[in-house]
């Protein structure tokens, strides 16, 4: 994960100027340009411009009906515009080169040019704002995982491989390969791609850099290995637990704090080299991480993931070397600065990772202000302790069904805080009416476990 970091820690301070956007467009024979944001869920939005507009538009923004957008404005507030970051300039690499298309993230405005409190891009600025008074700067390196299957319909596997395998029967590697070159053609830093652990399971680890910018790459990692994979006649999903019995999909967060150049959870005077604001950092997202699991994990079938015995953390423990807790530290170079992360493995893929990466920043900044201390680092399997011993220990456990993880939400003035009231309480009502359709349902489970015998 730290391979070329220091080089893509500086990606976001060289900005694209609209000259240079401009330019760029008219070389490539770009024709239009798709603004993209995200709703509360993480879902990616879009609408296009033609390069007539571009100039213009990235001055004053392009104007559409905000109330049709999850979470976004009621009907009275309803008129947004979407504000295009230069720096986000991108030409998609599966449409024609003949009249070209881009894409550029747009943050969305009000009327007035106030910045919407409904944007969940907005809303990772204003944490990452926060950190900055502080004096740190935010990073993160995310594993995703997903699935393929041969349509939108069903869950047949493509292979039978497991864990880093390579052989015949990997017929998608070629789909990784040609999605990381898609990813690259976009600007995005890849480090890793294999085969995980289920049938049909892979991962493509993006490279390591700030926050705001890994935001963007994983909602546009999502759109690109689906595209690749709908081009070669397969599906590509992100849900977290689609197969019975198999492991599901993650998405384990790599993440630091750097000030001013130097790498704040580095400490070579401290064992493991993990600094003091390290230490602090995992105490606040021990401490907050059942009230940040409803958006971490933000769907019904979120929860047959984060089950004992499939890789998943449960229980709200740390260590420096078992996959299965909720916090790792990784140790590939653990005398080398700028490697030195946490690991935080609870989100899975189908998550909004502005969302996610605010409240996970601001539950580790909770942590180093109040200077809080987490408890020893587990040596063993926490799963394999009895209830009594984990008590013991103080080990407490993540909620365990998305109407737990949303009651713990509901109460917690530091999601509350990081997200603010628009997001917050919209998040909460959506995901209210997902959990009370979900609980109405009658399950092929039940009528083969109940209907022969009742």
């Amino acid at each position: 994960m730290a391979k070329k970091k220091i080089k893509s820690l500086g990606m976001r301070s060289s900005r694209q100027s609209k000259e240079f956007v401009m330019k760029k467009a008219q070389d490539n024979n770009v024709r239009f340009i798709r603004l993209w944001f995200s709703d509360i869920l993480g879902q990616l939005k879009s609408f296009a411009i033609t390069i007539d507009e571009l100039e213009e538009v990235m001055e004053e923004g392009a104007g559409f009906d905000g109330s049709a957008i999850e979470g976004f404005a009621r009907g009275d507030e309803s008129d947004m515009r979407a504000l295009p970051d230069a720096s986000t300039f991108q030409i998609l690499p599966w449409r024609p080169k003949e009249n070209a298309v881009a894409r550029m993230f747009a943050d969305i405005v009000d009327v007035h040019s106030t910045p919407f409190v409904g944007d969940p891009r907005q809303c990772l600025k204003r944490n990452l704002k926060k950190a900055s008074e502080l004096g740190y700067t935010f990073y993160v390196g995310p594993e995703i995982e997903y699935f393929y299957f041969e349509n939108s319909d069903s869950t047949k596997t493509l292979d039978k491989g497991g864990y880093f395998d390579l052989t015949p029967l990997d017929v998608a590697s070629d789909l990784r390969r040609e999605t990381v070159l898609a990813l690259e053609e976009m600007g995005i830093g890849v480090e890793t791609s294999h085969h995980e652990v289920a049938p049909s399971q892979h991962e493509i680890d993006l490279r390591y850099t700030d926050a705001l910018t890994m935001a963007d790459n994983a909602i546009t990692y999502r759109l690109v290995v689906k595209e690749i994979a709908l081009k070669n006649g397969v599906y590509a999903t992100f849900m977290p637990k689609p197969l019975k019995g198999e492991n599901g999909s993650g998405m384990h967060v790599h993440q630091s704090l750097f000030s001013g150049g130097s790498n704040a959870f580095f400490d070579p005077s401290m064992p493991h080299n993990l600094s003091a604001v390290a230490r602090q950092f995992i105490a606040g997202l021990l401490k907050h991480a059942p009230e940040i699991t409803a958006l971490t994990n933000q769907w019904v079938n979120s929860y047959k993931r984060l089950v004992p015995g499939y890789e998943a953390p449960v229980y709200l423990s740390w260590a420096h070397k078992n996959h299965a807790d909720l916090i790792r530290v990784p140790e590939y170079k653990p005398a080398k600065a700028e490697s030195t992360r946490i690991e935080y493995r609870a989100p899975d893929p189908a998550c909004n990772p502005y969302l996610v990466f605010a409240v996970m920043l601001a539950a580790g900044l909770d942590g180093i202000r109040k200077k809080l201390e987490p408890p020893e680092p587990t040596q063993s399997d926490v799963s394999a302790m009895s209830e009594a011993e984990r008590s013991e220990r103080g080990i407490g456990v993540l909620p365990a069904s998305l109407d737990e993880a949303i009651e713990v939400m509901k109460g917690s003035a530091l999601v509350r805080d990081a997200l603010g009231d628009h997001v917050f309480e919209s998040f909460i009502k959506n995901k209210k009416i997902e959990w009370e359709t979900y609980r109405t349902q009658v399950t092929d489970y039940e009528l083969k476990r109940y209907l022969p015998t009742l």
